[in-house]
């Protein structure tokens, strides 16, 4: 099969699309044909080793230390069953499915394992299977984390970083349990921020969300370039901060400065489950949840699919188109 592969850490031009072996499914494995795939910030990460302050070891003993142990990246896909192992219930060939492999990637590739009983879930009727995988990356890590605070009618959110990935699910996803979510994010965001459910946009470049004297029940970090010492004085008492993006201080931090600040201070990898996807399935099907797809490449254009991501400034996510095999 043909993948996108990386033989060492570094920019986007050490990505090469090469002829792998297919992965054999196990008794309990589903083989998915991926249709389509998205290039999302982990990736970004994981190619480059670019990480939060004090996670370079950790990431190392993860992802290799000398050389990638695991050389196709991707972290989500939308396909068809093209095989179940012996003891796999549940599945048939033929079912379009999405799934979230999370950290054992193996998504920018035509074929890719997810065990039976990993996050994966039918895909929604009514959309593509382009449309279909940009909700599975943001949409399961926001859904984690939002989880992790308590949410309904009249709850104010601030999301920081409200136009990527992550943070145009926080958003929707927020708003449809009732809240008013405050969005942080550029001028050029505003309108899709807004479309999504925001009924407050600040433009980061112009007010800093953490001096303008507001308080929030919930603020959720998806980018993380604010001090935790400002950002906490946002969250009002009781309420909660969810760092999706956070140091390593930051996650070992976290327990004591919630019993320290009386505010729920949550970090660390959220919990990728198929119930969680299964409900972000219903969601779309009922019209609740929008997939926000900035720009779509081939695979034989992975590179430069890269370097857009690595420019950090995309909207929503960007998608890899895989061909047939």
């Amino acid at each position: 099969m043909r993948a996108a592969v990386y033989r060492r850490f570094g920019g986007p031009e050490v990505v090469r699309v090469e002829q792998v072996a297919k992965p054999t499914p196990g008794p309990r494995d589903v083989l998915v044909r991926v249709h389509a795939s998205t290039v999302s910030a982990a990736d970004y990460r994981a190619r480059s080793r670019i990480v939060p302050k004090g996670l370079f070891v950790l990431a190392a003993l993860s992802l290799g230390i000398l050389r990638p142990r695991k050389p196709v990246l991707g972290m989500d896909i939308a396909g068809v069953v093209e095989e179940v192992g012996a003891d796999v219930t549940g599945w048939a060939v033929g079912d379009e499915v999405m799934a979230m492999l999370g950290a054992r990637f193996g998504g920018h590739a035509q074929y890719a394992l997810v065990p039976q009983d990993g996050a994966i879930a039918r895909k929604p009727r009514n959309l593509g299977f382009e449309e279909s995988v940009a909700l599975v990356f943001g949409g399961i890590t926001a859904h984690a984390f939002l989880d992790r605070a308590t949410i309904g009618p009249g709850s104010t959110v601030l999301v920081n970083g409200a136009s990527g990935a992550v943070g145009s699910a926080c958003v929707q996803l927020a708003s449809q349990r009732g809240a008013e979510v405050t969005a942080v994010c550029s001028t050029a965001n505003r309108a899709l921020t807004t479309r999504l459910g925001a009924t407050r946009v600040i433009d980061y470049a112009q007010q800093d969300f953490t001096a303008e004297g507001r308080r929030y029940d919930i603020v959720v970090d998806c980018v993380g370039n604010v001090a935790y010492e400002r950002v906490v004085d946002v969250v009002k008492p009781g309420g909660a901060l969810l760092l999706v993006i956070a140091d390593l201080a930051g996650v070992l931090k976290a327990g004591g400065r919630s019993k320290r600040s009386g505010k729920l201070v949550s970090a660390g990898n959220p919990d990728f489950t198929a119930e969680r996807l299964a409900h972000l399935v219903h969601l779309a099907e009922a019209g609740q949840l929008q997939p926000v797809i900035d720009r779509t490449y081939d695979l034989v254009d992975v590179v430069e699919a890269y370097r857009y991501v690595d420019a950090g400034h995309k909207r929503g996510n960007v998608v890899l188109r895989i061909p047939s095999p």
